[in-house]
């Protein structure tokens, strides 16, 4: 029998990590519940309304932009941050489907 060689995609691999930290935080998620209910907002009004210090919401949000969930534009001296949608849900249904994988080995060890 011949044995499966496996391919894993560093770079790839490197992103998934990257997208998980970043979602994986309190603050980050309550910033982009957040930014999902204004649908577009400026930094200023983030910082605000949330209470937080302007440093630490540019240091997060940064995060998230760095990952890719974040779209960014500069109109005049505002930056505007809104959700990229496409790389949340393709975050999701790749989490979705580890944990379907997960719950079938689970079960396939527990009839073994």
């Amino acid at each position: 029998m011949g044995k499966t060689k496996i391919v894993i995609r560093y770079d790839k691999l490197d992103y998934c990590v990257e997208l998980m930290r970043a979602l994986a935080h309190p603050l980050r998620l309550k910033l982009l519940e957040f930014i999902d209910g204004e649908g577009k907002t400026h930094v200023r009004k983030i910082y605000r309304t949330l209470e937080l210090e302007q440093s630490i919401t540019s240091q997060h949000l940064g995060v998230l932009r760095n990952a890719g969930v974040l779209k960014f534009e500069k109109e005049g001296k505002f930056k505007y941050y809104s959700i990229d949608y496409d790389v949340v849900s393709r975050a999701n249904r790749a989490v979705n489907n580890f944990l379907k994988k997960e719950q079938s080995w689970l079960l396939a060890k527990k009839t073994n």
